[in-house]
């Protein structure tokens, strides 16, 4: 009997040993299938504290992905954050999880800023997301209106560099211009007229002003780390005063919204027939909500408002951004501008204005922009996104609802892709990465995004950047005011936009008949 109770006792004991083995096993790869986590987190409020500068987000990010690895986990207030650092994983998470992270995290900014998720950049994924990104896509960023808005930019440009010339009249021929501000003229003017079919002159330059400052502030708010969003138990103390400001820049924009909705209405009610190669944007959402009954539990006001709003920031801060930061690194490399200026000369010539159609001879020049924007793409973290499922990436297991961070800065400078990977050399794309381009095809290069949330309007985007580029070198001999290289330091906010103003020296290179 009590050898048989002994035999029992040792059975239960093996057999309760091999269980335990099993399950530490089993919890020791469940363990080693967590996302590597970064150290240094305080109580409550975690990671937040890397991020209160001086170095920019995207710098942080980056030196965290050298010590954890190009995937890593760390937690921001009561938010869990995944943050990405290289382009194969990238390619894994918008190809095969794609459907996954298609969510965007809610944030007191989008909420406020966003018509309560209206913006349909903003908004969840969903059917209401979908339908609008359709509207958008075919009847302004179609390649149909693209081209048919040409003239409209082609007027603009032209405009502006008048204005330029005209001044150098009065100045010997040099003429000392501030660029950030001059480029963001430009896009507004262009915007502005095929959004809202708005023209500012004379005394409507105070409206543009206030639009250009909604515009610029609602993208610092927008890049802003809010307290409430990451601690949202702290949102009554609006700690910082960021809900205030989000409201004041809110209402601001949705009055400018306002007044461009009623005027299109009674132009509406006035005219009969009109054709539709004529309408604006703001036209084209009126016929649509009255045509269309369109998911989700916004009424039509609101839903043009905030998908015409979304357009104009979407498209006046990057576009600006990307055009600043391209010039500054020619002025930095004048052998580059110079090989553009010739490329314009060879295909091109002196004789004539250069043409959109042109565009596709400048091979150069789009070399130029493709290593702007890879050395200073306009946001170097993507918009964050948020699982909307479990999914495993890159071996790692991803819980519904965690953000994803994607640090396009880090792989858009990794060596190992890029030789010199902080040199400004356009050259490369004309030759160990000419098959590499920006349309979210490369994940190596990805400025506008990837995926099902990529920017669509990344062909518009391309064909102002090429075109106001093409026109400013083809008219201008462009030098730095001193010898002193140009300053390149970044600011905080959504975009990257340069912390100190782009002034510089313009000098006619052409006729004067052209000028005209």
């Amino acid at each position: 009997m009590d050898f048989l109770l002994i035999a029992l006792t040792l059975a239960f004991s093996f057999f309760l040993f091999l269980f335990l083995h099993k399950l530490s096993i089993s919890s020791a790869k469940r363990q080693s299938r967590n996302v590597p986590k970064a150290d240094r987190a305080w109580p409550i409020i975690g990671h937040l504290h890397l991020l209160n500068g001086p170095q920019m987000p995207h710098e942080v990010f980056g030196h965290m992905a050298e010590k954890y690895g190009p995937i890593f986990q760390l937690k921001l207030g009561v938010n869990q954050v995944v943050v990405v650092s290289d382009h194969n994983i990238v390619k894994e998470c918008f190809t095969t999880n794609d459907m996954a992270f298609a969510n965007r995290p809610k944030t007191l900014a989008l909420e406020i800023l966003g018509y309560n998720y209206a913006m349909f950049a903003f908004a969840p994924y969903g059917s209401y997301w979908r339908e609008i990104r359709k509207i958008g896509t075919i009847e302004l960023l179609s390649a149909r209106r693209i081209e048919m808005f040409s003239h409209i930019r082609e007027f603009e440009v032209k405009s502006a560099v008048k204005e330029i010339y005209d001044k150098g009249n009065n100045l010997n021929g040099v003429v000392k211009m501030e660029m950030k501000e001059w480029f963001g003229n430009l896009i507004m003017n262009i915007m502005m007229k095929i959004l809202f079919g708005v023209q500012y002159k004379g005394d409507d330059e105070e409206e543009k002003r206030r639009a250009q400052k909604a515009t610029r502030r609602s993208f610092e708010l927008l890049g802003a780390f809010v307290v409430a969003d990451f601690l949202p138990y702290l949102r009554w103390l609006d700690t910082g005063g960021h809900e205030k400001a989000l409201k004041e820049t809110a209402k601001e924009i949705d009055c400018l919204g306002e007044e461009w909705l009623v005027e299109h209405k009674r132009k509406r009610k006035l005219r009969v027939n009109r054709s539709g190669d004529e309408e604006d944007f703001m036209d084209v959402m009126l016929s649509i909500c009255e045509d269309k009954d369109l998911p989700g539990h916004f009424d039509a006001d609101t839903i043009i408002k905030a998908t015409c709003m979304s357009m104009l920031l979407a498209s006046v801060d990057t576009t600006m951004v990307t055009l600043t930061w391209t010039l500054s690194l020619l002025l930095n490399n004048y052998q580059s501008l110079k090989k553009a200026q010739d490329e314009l000369d060879t295909h091109v010539g002196k004789n004539r204005w250069v043409q959109e159609s042109d565009i596709k001879n400048l091979v150069y020049l789009q070399a130029i922009v493709n290593e702007s924007m890879c050395l200073y793409p306009p946001t170097p973290i993507l918009l964050p996104h948020e699982s909307i499922e479990d999914c495993v990436v890159s071996g790692y297991d991803i819980p519904k609802g965690t953000r994803l961070f994607v640090n396009m800065w880090k792989f858009h400078h990794d060596p190992n892709i890029w030789p010199n990977p902080h040199e400004f050399k356009p050259e490369r794309f004309l030759t160990t990465h000419k098959d590499v381009n920006v349309r979210g095809n490369h994940f190596e290069l990805i400025p506008f995004g990837t995926g099902r949330r990529m920017c669509p309007g990344t062909s518009l985007a391309l064909q102002v950047v090429y075109y106001v580029l093409a026109v400013l070198l083809q008219r201008f001999d462009i030098k730095r005011p001193s010898d002193e290289p140009i300053d390149m330091s970044e600011s905080f906010g959504l975009t990257n936009l340069k912390a100190s103003p782009l002034e510089v020296h313009l000098t006619p290179r052409l006729n004067s008949n052209l000028y005209e």
